[in-house]
């Protein structure tokens, strides 16, 4: 290896490695860095003029670490944590005066339920905080979440289990069959052959606990018929509303309906686990106080809104319950 000035060396090159090295792609770690894939491979070639070395190699679609990217991957790391904290314990963090902006990832059902009281929580406690919400892909949260790309992640993550990810309890979500007032399976116990004779809408969504919930059914071999398939779970209530189509749809969004008076609540009719919807937080930003005081403010709006729902909802019970 070169000798390498190290008062020149520049630091962002060690963000797009840890980039990289945690997607395995040079287009990915370009999407994540808010950069340009040209760039993102520019830097690759001063971090391999500097090392020495290739870093990374293609092996088929994914770009590979070498033996020289292994060493450097730990210090590399642990500087950027080093830096993040310095920065992070440098700044106090007042919400009424603060005009910072958090990135927040959660699937349209935590959008759905949570943003409305958020926003309206920030106007009156912090009215210069902004939030913007990015989807939630399971797949890779847990770069985002370490990088600082994503600030917090909302929702039922039983995949993360970094070690360097701290998760907080929010609630204890639960599915259930949703009908318009109108349909003629309103308002009765639901059996499992009352279920198979309904028509369903499915939604095609990141939502890992709706995704739990339909691999639970099918494990337990419940027979369910889907004739609409949409994209977007908050056009649900809206399509049940008019139709005669049923969802499956998780009690937290059910409880925030704008008309609940339409609907039909019905429990499922099957022995289905809880869904366990967390914040998730890196352990690079854990003595951040606006995240610390983000999270805290979120987890007191579901412990309200929780108690709301269970003393407000109206859900038939399932057929022999």
């Amino acid at each position: 290896m070169s000798q390498m000035n190290v008062n020149v060396f520049d630091l962002n090159l060690v963000r797009v490695f840890l980039a990289i090295w945690e997607l395995r792609s040079v287009t990915s770690a370009a999407d994540r860095l808010g950069l340009t894939q040209p760039a993102v491979s520019h830097s690759l070639r001063r971090l391999r003029e500097q090392f020495s070395d290739p870093l990374f190699v293609r092996v088929g679609q994914r770009m590979e670490p070498t033996e020289a990217a292994w060493r450097l991957y730990d210090p590399f790391n642990r500087a950027l944590r080093v830096i993040q904290q310095t920065i992070l314990n440098h700044d106090a963090f007042v919400p009424e005066l603060s005009e910072r902006t958090f990135t927040i990832a959660m699937s349209d059902i935590s959008e759905f339920y949570l943003l409305p009281q958020l926003i309206a929580h920030l106007e009156v406690v912090a009215p210069s905080v902004r939030v913007r919400s990015v989807q939630l892909d399971a797949s890779t949260i847990a770069g985002s979440l370490r990088t600082g790309q994503v600030d917090l992640a909302l929702g039922y993550l039983p995949a993360l289990s970094d070690a360097e990810i701290s998760s907080s309890f929010l609630l204890d979500d639960s599915f259930v069959c949703l009908v318009s007032n109108r349909h003629g399976a309103a308002g009765l116990p639901l059996g499992p052959e009352g279920f198979a004779q309904l028509n369903f809408v499915d939604v095609s969504v990141h939502a890992t606990g709706y995704k739990r919930v339909q691999e639970l059914l099918g494990e337990l071999g419940a027979r369910w018929t889907t004739t609409t398939r949409i994209e977007h779970f908050t056009v649900v209530p809206e399509l049940v509303r008019n139709t005669n189509l049923a969802a499956i749809f998780p009690l937290s969004a059910a409880s925030r309906i704008a008309s609940p008076g339409d609907f039909s609540f019905l429990e499922l009719p099957f022995d289905l686990p809880s869904i366990d919807v967390r914040v998730h937080l890196h352990a690079n930003f854990q003595n951040d106080p606006g995240l610390l005081w983000m999270r805290d403010a979120m987890s007191e709006i579901f412990r309200v809104s929780a108690d709301h729902m269970i003393r407000d909802m109206r859900l038939v019970p399932a057929q022999g319950s």
